[in-house]
């Protein structure tokens, strides 16, 4: 088997399409394209809130699912059926409201002008 020899002249270590070669802690220089300055970082409270303010309806959503689906497991292991099956039903409710809430608030932020 012979050894694979590189061609006369054609250095390997100074191709700049090998990964090495890249500078990887400085973002890549796209020509005509200026990125925008980078906002501070936002911790999940922060953005959690932010979110919350934009459409509330979302979270009040969530935590209605969780309590019916809560309520109606306890119910259930109670051995009240009726209740249980109610609860379910109210779980559905506020899975679809959330649902209906989401759609809601991507279409307005779709809608929305840019600033």
């Amino acid at each position: 088997m012979a050894a694979a020899s590189t061609p006369v002249g054609h250095d390997q270590s100074s191709d700049p399409t090998r990964t090495g070669a890249f500078d990887l802690s400085r973002p890549p220089v796209i020509e005509g394209f200026t990125p925008p300055p980078r906002s501070k970082e936002e911790g999940f409270n922060d953005k959690f809130i932010r979110k919350t303010k934009e459409n509330p309806f979302v979270p009040i959503g969530c935590f209605g699912t969780a309590c019916a689906l809560t309520y109606g497991l306890i119910a259930f292991r109670r051995g009240k059926t009726r209740q249980s099956q109610m609860m379910m039903r109210a779980r559905i409710f506020a899975q679809g409201f959330t649902v209906f809430a989401l759609l809601f608030g991507v279409a307005s932020t779709a809608l929305k002008p840019k600033q």
